[in-house]
């Protein structure tokens, strides 16, 4: 008798264990850096100098933009969990130092630039080998859930980071703050060393490496340079069927995104007379959408026809961008706001699980480098233009033309076969 053996079903991501520690030390790692950024800012201001304040908080992006695209390649070359690790250890170096340096001496404009350059250099290594951790954690099924989980760590950070860095800042001044971002990146570190990593599927053998039971292992055969592996990688991306569809996505949605919910939002709510308290209003009522949508997705763990939800859900999102600048009142802009939380969101998580899913993970932190990129490095450059433009123009037909290139993401994304017929792993 021939006896059929029986998979074991899927632990669901919010009760596996390594799951868990990794979601424990990126929620970590994001409560530190609201922190670290709202001390920044506390002790540039303390300089006396608004030009050096920009400065200071501007330092920072041109490093993780010049360096992501490098951060891709080291987490592929060296496994994500050591660059994650080492990047978080350097975090924690860097700002416990800071904190002890202000002990001394009163910050200085060229003292928090510096650090800022390095912090932001660091940020370059830690975004895209985090990003290229679930694969490694935990079975394909479980990566839309993990998404989800991340989108409310990310939002939760934000809600306890803001309020825990002004509570320090007014106890103890920039020095606790910093201590207090510096500690939680260290608290993250026996996590991610707890983390087991599992093989990647295969064994699959790209870049002079084999990826086996550990990160890596290394073969006879000439191992190429950096640059020929980011080319390797620019190359991969280009000519698959869904990433570079989905790149094009992430690039168009976020630019039309990015800038009117910071910068144009600020500009509207001073404009219309809403003040900071309307502001903020507006922003928790995208933040609530935004976590309902994590919540979701971590729920449900999967959506049937992910690709065509995705590019459906960043049109409806975009036309509640333009709405946004016409609506007269408080109550309504915030309402609107969680609609836009809620669809943009989801296209996020549903975007970011796609990725994850149909990539090959010896490629993976190459390709979240390029998705990070956008988010993180580029689409902030625009804020000038941003600015500029409502100056020039007013909030209500930059919020139109931002909409229209958010739903040019989604339109282009539905022209894609393949795309709109993508499906997440059952």
């Amino acid at each position: 008798m021939t006896v059929t053996a029986v998979e074991a079903p899927e632990r669901p991501a919010h009760s596996d264990p390594n799951v868990l520690r990794w979601l424990g030390a990126y929620t970590a790692s994001m409560v530190g850096d609201s922190i670290y950024f709202m001390a920044l800012a506390w002790a540039a201001a303390r300089t006396g100098s608004a030009s050096g304040t920009g400065l200071v908080l501007a330092a920072g992006s041109i490093p993780r933009a010049l360096l992501m695209l490098g951060g891709g390649v080291l987490a592929d070359r060296l496994g994500p969990r050591r660059v994650v690790i080492g990047s978080d250890a350097a975090r924690a170096v860097l700002v416990l130092g800071l904190a002890a340096t202000l002990v001394l001496t009163a910050p200085t404009v060229g003292v928090l630039v510096a650090v800022a350059l390095l912090f932001g250099a660091v940020d370059a290594l830690f975004l895209p080998a985090v990003g290229a951790l679930p694969p490694r954690i935990s079975p394909p099924g479980q990566l839309a859930r993990i998404q989800g989980l991340r989108g409310l760590a990310a939002r939760g950070a934000s809600i306890v980071g803001a309020p825990l860095g002004g509570v320090a800042v007014a106890t103890g001044g920039p020095v606790l703050a910093f201590a207090t971002a510096g500690a939680l990146f260290a608290l993250s570190l026996p996590l991610l060393l707890g983390l087991r990593i599992r093989p990647l599927p295969g064994p699959v053998k790209h870049g002079g490496t084999v990826a086996g039971d550990h990160e890596e292992q290394t073969v006879t055969e000439k191992r190429p340079t950096a640059r020929q592996d980011l080319g390797d990688g620019l190359r991969y991306i280009r000519r698959h069927p869904l990433l570079g569809p989905l790149m094009i996505v992430i690039g168009l949605s976020e630019l039309g995104f990015v800038g009117p919910l910071n910068l144009g939002l600020i500009l509207l709510s001073e404009q219309r007379g809403w003040g900071a308290a309307g502001m903020g209003w507006i922003v928790a009522g995208f933040a609530s959408g935004a976590a309902g949508a994590a919540l979701l997705i971590a729920v449900r763990g999967r959506v049937p026809r992910a690709g065509l939800v995705m590019c459906l859900t960043v049109l409806v999102g975009a036309t509640g961008i333009a709405a946004v600048a016409q609506i007269p009142s408080v109550p309504l802009a915030a309402a609107t706001a969680a609609v836009v939380g809620l669809f943009i969101g989801l296209a996020g998580a549903l975007c970011g699980a796609l990725v994850q899913t149909v990539a090959d993970p010896a490629y993976l932190g190459r390709v979240t480098s390029v998705s990070t990129l956008f988010t993180y490095a580029l689409i902030p450059l625009s804020y000038p233009a941003t600015g500029a433009a409502i100056a020039l123009w007013g909030t209500g037909p930059v919020y139109a033309v931002s909409a229209a290139v958010c739903a040019a993401g989604g339109a282009v994304g539905l022209t894609f076969t393949a795309l709109r017929r993508a499906e997440l792993p059952r």
